[in-house]
């Protein structure tokens, strides 16, 4: 059979996009580039933005600034081309009402498509020149000398590459339109888009596209944000009805005495927050089913106190618990801390990590499987298939965007569940925590326990570099220490390496070569990392030059100073738990960010945003107006696949009636097994099914 026989009449989802009217081979290519391959991929690569029609007006009417249209006849028509060859045309148009000018620079083939007598329709913002108006590069639509302008509709604007315009796209666009939007399966049962009041997905297709109306955009817009959310909440729901219903853990209540035992290990004062985290920890570990918990807060809020709150609470009830975190610098300070605060208890600590020895590995796994080790800390090396506890009451997981959601389900292996916390230090808005992490309840912490100093945060100007040396050189002097954070260069960590090296280098022999200076980065041992980290901690180092392994974590109350080279290169998370290293303690901290010469706009916005609030809920939504929806709820950051149309920031309506509907059908169909339901289980499977660990509903 002839593949061109493929063309308009038998147009179908799957057609390939050479085949659809006015493609063609070479610009099916150019889509390709796009991620368009076939007829559906066209159908639902939707516009970036709208184009909307500007007011029809006479040009006696015109306001200057005011975008509008009106329809005019051309009477004069001026071309000069300057000395350096760049071309001016000026067309003067009237109508009965008056006569506006429109300019265009450097467009000579206009002169013949604007000849005089030209009956044109023309859309632009006109300013005022002289005693007229004029509008330059104005929309202008030829007109037949009786043909009425009809009302220029809503035009979509879609992401383009090179080779293919607006017009271009929008043609390909509106044939599968026209001939497939009706094809497309309707997911969401009638009853339930009566009760959210959607459009069906053939009109809201249709609209989406070519919308009559800005309510028909409207409807076609919430239908498709809703159903994007609406699926991922059922995802959400089924796995939290699965981690409730399903599984089963063991029962670890607490009671007064068990309680007052714990509090005991915190010699400081609790803040609200950090009394609240306990209640909500310790309900839900005497439950017989999961804890499924997030601990969000902002630097210096006390996270690690909740994590070792319900870890001895799990030992308490004789069961075992776990600490994973994301790097080695960060598990083995962990080690340290619990060695020191349960110093003069029976509670038997084990570490475990890549680096160790192969006899030493072997001990912990024997000490693990047989319960001789209470507490064990370590890094992703406990996902191994080895790592077996006799009693494994309680996984905690440090720093959990750094996780995948498979990656935690790891931990998860053998008899009872173990309960499940979760800490974050990169605080997330409500909402955005509402679909990335729908199948945990979160506790925040915002609070700042009593006696932490304020961090004063300062962008360099140019001629800084100086004087913030002396001032750090200042600070050292009086007994304090100082992080300087070298600049990444890009995601080779062997090319950090070599830039944390070359500052190392410049500041011992130069601005800071009269006191004693470490260097730290990921490329290290384990063994050096872990000495130039004890001499800094002690005090034996009074600067210290780091990548970003400093980035979580690292508790030197005595460092109050900070040095961010290339801030520019850093997001503003980022940037907020540096920070955090120098807000540790009871002396004012004092940050300093430079940026190099590769910096863009938005840099700099990003920057005077990080140096004006220390309030990290705020930078955090900051930095996901910033960056959108698609880096946070990434597979990088969450283990799940990124939204397409919905923004739980901008849509927080719609997310919260997609949860509450979501909620509502699993509770009474926990495995939506109702027929109406098929298609929309199906979906729910294909797109969450695997990252949600969702097999079992199938």
């Amino acid at each position: 059979m002839n593949s061109n026989s493929q063309s308009t009449p038998t147009l179908q989802l799957t057609t390939t996009t050479q085949f659809i009217k006015g493609v063609g081979p070479a610009r099916a290519e150019q889509l390709r580039r796009l991620g368009i391959r076939t007829a559906l991929d066209l159908l639902f690569f939707l516009p970036r933005d709208y184009e909307h029609p500007a007011p029809r007006m006479r040009i006696a009417d015109l306001k200057e600034n005011l975008p509008a249209s009106f329809v005019g006849t051309i009477t004069e028509v001026d071309q000069i081309t300057t000395q350096a060859g760049k071309t001016i045309l000026g067309v003067l148009v009237e109508d009965d009402s008056g006569a506006a000018r429109m300019m265009f620079f450097n467009q000579p083939y206009r002169l013949d498509a604007l000849p005089r007598g030209l009956r044109v329709l023309v859309s632009g913002k006109p300013r005022l020149s002289g005693l007229r108006m004029e509008l330059v590069h104005p929309k202008v639509i030829p007109l037949e000398e009786d043909e009425q302008a009809g009302d220029q509709g809503i035009l979509p604007i879609y992401p383009l590459t090179e080779g293919i315009n607006q017009s271009q796209m929008r043609r390909a666009i509106a044939t599968v339109v026209d001939e497939l939007a009706g094809e497309i399966a309707e997911v969401i049962p009638e009853t339930i888009r009566q009760q959210a009041t959607l459009v069906s997905i053939d009109e809201a297709m249709r609209n989406i596209h070519r919308p009559h109306d800005q309510a028909a955009l409207d409807a076609a817009r919430r239908r498709l944000i809703f159903q994007e959310l609406f699926i991922l909440q059922l995802a959400l729901a089924l796995r939290r009805r699965k981690l409730t219903s399903d599984l089963r853990s063991p029962p670890l209540p607490v009671d007064a005495a068990i309680d007052a035992r714990i509090l005991k290990r915190f010699p400081f004062e609790l803040t609200g927050d950090q009394k609240k985290a306990f209640a909500e920890v310790s309900a839900d570990m005497a439950r017989q089913f999961p804890m499924n918990r997030l601990v969000q807060g902002d630097v210096g809020s006390g996270k690690t106190v909740i994590a070792q709150y319900a870890m001895l609470l799990a030992v308490a009830n004789k069961h075992q618990a776990v600490l994973m975190a994301p790097t080695e610098v960060l598990a083995r300070q962990h080690f340290e801390t619990f060695r020191k605060s349960l110093s003069r208890s029976r509670v038997r600590l084990g570490l475990l990590t890549g680096t160790l020895s192969t006899l030493d590995r072997r001990e912990v796994l024997k000490a693990a499987a047989d319960g001789e080790i209470d507490l064990l800390v370590g890094t992703q090396a406990l996902l191994n298939d080895k790592v077996v506890f006799k009693q494994l009451g309680l996984v905690v997981i440090d720093e959990q965007h750094k996780f995948g959601v498979s990656q935690r389900a790891n931990l998860r292996r053998g008899g009872l569940d173990p309960h499940y916390l979760v800490l974050s230090a990169t605080p997330i808005p409500r909402t955005v925590a509402m679909a990335a992490f729908g199948d945990l309840d979160v506790t925040t912490l915002k609070e700042k326990p009593p006696g932490r100093s304020q961090v004063h945060t300062y962008l360099a100007k140019d001629d800084w570099a100086q004087r913030w040396w002396d001032f750090l050189g200042q600070r050292v002097r009086e007994g304090r220490q100082a992080f300087v954070v070298a600049p990444r260069v890009d995601s080779s960590d062997q090319e950090d390496v070599s830039s944390a090296q070359q500052i190392f280098d410049e500041l011992r022999t130069g601005p800071l070569k009269s006191f004693r200076i470490g260097l730290l980065h990921g490329r290290m041992t384990p063994e050096e990392k872990n000495d130039t980290m004890t001499r800094f901690a002690q005090g034996r180092l009074q600067v210290l030059v780091a990548t970003t392994v400093i980035e979580v974590g690292i508790d030197v109350p005595n460092a109050t100073v900070m040095t961010i080279l290339g801030a520019n290169r850093f997001g503003l998370a980022q940037l907020h738990q540096l920070r955090g290293r120098v807000w540790r303690g009871s002396h004012p901290g004092y940050v300093c960010v430079f940026t190099d010469n590769e910096g863009l706009p938005e840099d700099d916005e990003r920057l005077k945003t990080f140096a004006s609030t220390s309030d990290g809920f705020a930078l955090a939504e900051a930095d996901y107006r910033m960056r959108g929806p698609g880096d946070l709820l990434g597979v990088r950051q969450s283990g799940m696949p990124p939204l397409r149309v919905a923004d739980p920031l901008r849509d927080t309506e719609i997310l919260e009636a997609a949860r509450d509907l979501a909620m509502e059908i699993v509770d009474n169909d926990p495995h939506l097994e109702d027929p109406s339901l098929a298609l929309l289980k199906q979906r729910v499977l294909t797109r969450y099914g695997n990252s949600l660990d969702l097999g079992d509903v199938a």
